[in-house]
């Protein structure tokens, strides 16, 4: 059985190695941000940050990442860079559903915690995630609000 440590929290779950960590953060953890969305790594709706980097939990076995630090909006809001990013979406009303945005937020969080990125970079990392409802030129502007001072953002 997996031992996931995630959110700086060690839990012993029983699951089966091949069930996806999505799975195992919704329903062994209880935690809410990552969402199923496509289940096939194409929407970002499920990203969460394993080793500081962000991934698609949807697919990814809880087997292969036991041991390895796992963090989720859940935490990362906490973080200066976690207030700072959900301040600025909250403030320029950078969701409509907000469906898509614990994915977006993770990946804008993980942007400002690697300070400076280049607004190629930004661009390449919000390419991951679909939002649905039309979001997308607001959380663009965020983003450049966010990167502006260290990019060759518009």
């Amino acid at each position: 059985m997996p031992v996931l440590h995630v959110n700086l929290i060690e839990h012993d779950l029983a699951v089966e190695p091949r069930l996806p960590l999505l799975s195992a953060l919704r329903d062994g953890v209880g935690l809410s941000s990552p969402k199923y969305g496509c289940g096939l790594e194409q929407c970002g709706a499920c990203f969460v940050l394993v080793d500081s980097q962000p991934v698609a939990s949807c697919r990814m076995p809880c087997g292969d990442i036991a041991g390895r630090p796992v963090l989720t909006l859940e935490a990362l809001r906490n973080e200066p860079e976690g207030r700072e990013v959900l301040d600025a979406l909250v403030g320029a009303n950078a969701a409509q559903c907000g469906y898509c945005l614990p994915g977006i937020a993770v990946t804008l969080i993980w942007l400002a915690r690697r300070r400076p990125v280049a607004w190629s970079e930004v661009v390449r990392a919000l390419d991951d995630h679909l939002c649905r409802c039309g979001s997308h030129p607001r959380i663009l502007r965020v983003a450049a609000l966010l990167f502006e001072a260290e990019s060759d953002s518009p």
